[in-house]
């Protein structure tokens, strides 16, 4: 790994947090709660609280699942938040790209450069295509947004978009480049794609060994593209004061899980046939009697949810050392969530957030400037 260049392995990361838009909330996994149903009011409790416990950043999910839209409910949680940024997730070809560009430059000035995007590139609801028609509509997307945000003009053509047309409707109120694009996958589209065009590389749970190839493979494949870019890591934790509460916070979370009931709400879920889940259901497979895969990572959760499927688990030293080798390896943004959400995030403040440096991406990526901009939103000349 010395011969790749992987960003600062400074003990630092940014952390975020998880809003449950898509009904993924629970006391007891699998079992529904209606106080915890991904109504307005409790998602935005869930944002309202990270954002005053000084998390940097939060992931609002995508799926046709009964809950949210994201961009919907990003436009009406920004003005309540003070200095979160909000981790928006876009699914490419369900909006027109240029319009698409406009609404997440419209929201990123709701939020004064508050903005990251983590990029989905899967099915559309209701529909299936080959990987690679999917990934070539990802990319030409990804693109156009990087012309809308960045040139006077968007200037392409391409499989599925042809356009010529201005961007100044779509100047966003970060520089260089506009938001940061957070991108996960495991399949060799998705690495090359991410390689070539986004800025954070997410990885789900996995073992130490497997998170350092892949960073490796991912830095490389980077590197042809003259590019360097970052690392992420989506997981669950579940701290308390010792490591057996914890262990037992564990088990209680399915206790009473049906396990029949579980892999109905993973099918639910559009990505729950991709590669990455799949890989998720082998590391429980592979993990001992108590689904530990690793020291301190438990893969239960993987039992009754798609993607993401283990948790850190352990007392705050533990939960933090953990953490920390993740850190050492080079990542440098986290991807926090546990149950209920809003409950292990204030846990999860109160043990262990302290005690760990953070930073904000976009500010070490130059992408937030330190004054108003100009742009056809602010101070611009009107036409």
């Amino acid at each position: 790994m010395e011969s790749i260049e992987i960003r600062t392995r400074q003990r630092a990361a940014e952390i975020a947090w998880f809003a449950g838009l898509c009904s993924d909330d629970y006391e007891f996994l699998g079992v529904p709660d209606g106080e915890l149903r991904s109504s307005f009011a409790h998602c935005a409790n869930i944002v309202q609280t990270a954002d005053r416990l000084g998390y940097q950043n939060i992931l609002l999910p995508s799926s046709y699942q009964v809950g949210q839209d994201t961009l919907t409910f990003a436009a009406g949680v920004g003005p309540t938040t003070e200095q979160i940024s909000l981790l928006t997730a876009v699914r490419c070809g369900e909006v027109h790209p240029p319009m698409l560009a406009r609404a997440l430059a419209t929201l990123d000035h709701l939020l004064d450069g508050r903005l990251t995007v983590n990029i989905i590139s899967s099915d559309l609801p209701g529909t299936q295509e080959p990987a690679p028609e999917r990934y070539q509509r990802s990319r030409e997307v990804i693109e156009i947004l990087k012309q809308a945000w960045s040139q006077e003009r968007i200037r392409f053509q391409g499989r599925f978009y042809d356009l010529d047309l201005p961007s100044d409707p779509a100047l966003p109120y970060q520089q260089n480049g506009g938001p940061l694009l957070y991108f996960g996958g495991t399949s060799e589209g998705a690495r090359e794609l991410c390689a070539e065009h986004c800025d954070v590389f997410l990885m789900w749970p996995e073992t130490e060994d497997r998170i350092r190839n892949t960073m490796r493979d991912m830095s490389e494949r980077a590197a042809k593209y003259g590019r360097t870019i970052d690392f992420g890591y989506r997981v669950h934790v579940i701290v308390r004061e010792t490591e057996s509460e914890a262990r037992q916070a564990a088990q209680c979370l399915v206790s009473e899980l049906d396990d029949e009931l579980g892999q109905a709400i993973k099918d639910r879920a559009l990505d729950s046939k991709s590669l990455g889940v799949k890989r998720q259901d082998a590391l429980r497979a592979d993990a001992d009697d108590e689904g530990y895969i690793e020291e301190h990572l438990w893969s239960g959760i993987g039992r009754a949810r798609s993607g993401c499927g283990s948790a850190i688990v352990g007392n705050p030293a533990q939960v933090l050392a953990k953490l920390e080798r993740y850190m050492d390896l080079g990542i440098r943004a986290f991807i926090l969530s546990g149950y209920p959400l809003r409950d292990e995030c204030e846990r999860f403040a109160d043990l262990v957030l302290p005690k760990l440096e953070t930073f904000r991406l976009a500010d070490v990526h130059g992408r937030r400037p330190q004054r108003t901009p100009s742009t056809p939103l602010t101070t611009a000349t009107r036409v």
